[in-house]
C-alpha cells in the first residue's frame, strides 16, 4: 500500500463519527473506573489464595499432572490470554489453551514452556464465533480427559476471547462476528462446560473478561436481532465501538445472571462467577485500525500512565481467578484485589432476564441446527 493510500485510509477512518464517539466515551469510562477504584474502601479488596488441589493419595506434596486443577483459557494465543496462561501455569494449574490458530497456539506453548519448564499445557484449536467449533471442542475435551486419566471436571474457565472489528462480517451461523466472538461464544461455551464445572470435587469458577467500555452504553433493547447483530444490515456505517460496548455489557449481564441462578437454584453448587476488567492493555485488539492511529493511541495512553502491558494487565484476571472460593458475582478492576461497581445498567434485573432468555433460545437453535446438520 502506498503512502498516499495509507494516508487516505487513516484520514477516512479518523473522520468517522463513531471513531470520535469512541475516543470521548471510552476515555471517560476508563477514567471513571479508575476514579471508583481509587475511592474503594479497603473492605472491598480481596487477597489472592492458592488454587485448591484435587484430592490425591500420593505422598509427594506436589501433585502429579492429572491431579492438578484444570484451567481453560480462551483467546490464549496472544495478549492477555497468553499472559494469563503463563501466570496460571505458575500457580499450579494444568492449563488448556483455546485459540483460532494452531500455529499461534504452538508458539504460545513453547514460550510458556521456555519460561516455566514445569508448566502442564494442552492446546485446542477452536473458533469461538462458531457453535459447531465450540461443540467439537467440548467433545474433544471430554475425550482427552478420559484418555489422559484426568478427573472429568474443570476447575477454572476464563472467557477471554474477544475482537474489535471495523467492518461487518458474518459467522457461519449468520451472526455478527464481534457479538458472536465476544459474547455468544462465551455464553455457549459456558453452558456446554457447566456439567464439567459442576462435576468438580473442589470449588470451581468462571471468570468472564469484560471491559470498562460497557459504561458507554446508556440504554439497550434485548432481542435476538440485537444479540446476534442482525440490526446492522440497514446501517450505512458499521458502529464498531457500540458493538464492542454492547458485547462487553452483555458479558456482565450474563455473569450476574448466572451467578444468581447458581446461587438460588442449587445451594450445594460450588461454582462462582466473577467478572474481570483489565483496563486498557497494549494488545492486538486494535489491529484493524490504521497503524498510525493505533501508534498514537498507545503513545498518548502510555504518556498519561493508562496503558498496561499484558503481564500487568492480567492483574484483575488473576485477582478474580484466585479470589477466595466463596466470592461470586463481583467485578474486579484495577488489580490489587479491588472490586468496584459496574454501570447501573449492568445490574438491571429485566435486562439480565431478557438476555438470558434470548441467549438460551439462540443456544437451543444452535443445538437443533447442529443436530440436523450431523443427521
Amino acid at each position: 500500500m502506498s503512502i498516499l493510500s495509507k494516508l487516505w485510509e487513516t484520514l477516512s477512518f479518523a473522520l468517522q463519527p463513531e471513531f470520535w464517539r469512541m475516543i470521548v466515551f471510552w476515555i471517560w469510562a476508563l477514567l471513571l473506573s479508575y476514579f471508583k477504584a481509587l475511592l474503594l474502601p479497603s473492605s472491598r479488596r480481596y487477597t489472592r489464595s492458592s488454587p485448591p488441589q484435587l484430592p490425591h493419595t500420593a505422598s509427594s506434596s506436589s501433585p502429579p499432572p492429572h491431579f492438578r486443577p484444570l484451567c481453560i483459557i480462551t483467546g490464549a494465543t496472544s495478549g492477555l490470554g497468553a499472559a494469563a496462561a503463563h501466570a496460571l501455569s505458575k500457580e499450579g494449574f494444568f492449563v488448556v489453551l483455546v485459540g483460532r490458530s494452531s500455529q499461534l497456539l504452538e508458539e504460545t506453548m513453547r514460550e510458556i514452556k521456555a519460561r516455566n519448564n514445569t508448566a502442564q499445557l494442552k492446546a485446542f484449536q477452536v473458533d469461538l464465533s462458531s457453535f459447531i467449533s465450540i461443540l467439537k471442542f467440548k467433545s474433544s475435551l471430554e475425550q482427552w480427559l478420559l484418555n489422559s486419566e484426568m478427573h472429568s471436571s474443570v476447575q477454572l474457565l476464563v472467557n477471554d476471547a474477544g475482537i474489535l472489528a471495523t467492518s461487518h462480517r458474518l459467522t457461519v451461523e449468520g451472526y455478527d462476528e464481534v457479538m458472536a466472538t465476544n459474547y455468544i461464544g462465551a455464553f455457549c461455551l459456558t453452558k456446554l462446560l457447566l456439567p464439567l464445572l459442576k462435576n468438580s470435587p473442589i470449588p470451581s469458577r468462571i471468570v468472564n473478561v469484560t471491559s470498562f467500555t460497557h459504561r458507554s452504553v446508556s440504554s439497550v433493547q434485548i432481542n435476538k436481532d440485537v444479540v446476534a447483530g442482525k440490526w446492522l444490515s440497514g446501517l450505512k456505517q458499521y458502529p464498531f465501538a457500540r458493538l464492542y460496548e454492547f458485547s462487553k455489557l452483555f458479558v456482565l449481564l450474563f455473569s450476574y445472571e448466572l451467578h444468581q441462578q447458581l446461587a438460588s437454584n442449587d445451594e450445594s453448587c460450588q461454582i462462582s462467577v466473577l467478572a474481570a476488567d483489565p483496563g486498557f492493555v497494549k494488545t492486538n485488539l486494535l489491529r484493524e485500525f490504521p497503524s498510525f492511529i493505533t501508534q498514537v493511541a498507545f503513545f498518548v495512553l502510555n504518556l498519561v500512565g493508562l496503558l498496561q502491558s499484558p503481564e500487568n494487565g492480567i492483574s484483575s484476571i488473576l485477582d478474580a481467578a484466585l479470589a477466595p472460593p466463596e466470592i461470586s458475582g463481583v467485578y474486579f478492576f484495577g488489580g490489587k484485589g479491588r472490586t468496584i461497581k459496574s454501570s447501573k445498567l449492568s445490574y438491571n434485573d429485566r435486562l439480565r432476564h431478557e438476555l438470558w432468555t434470548t441467549s438460551s433460545d439462540l443456544f437451543l437453535q444452535f443445538q437443533l441446527a447442529t443436530t440436523e446438520t450431523f443427521t
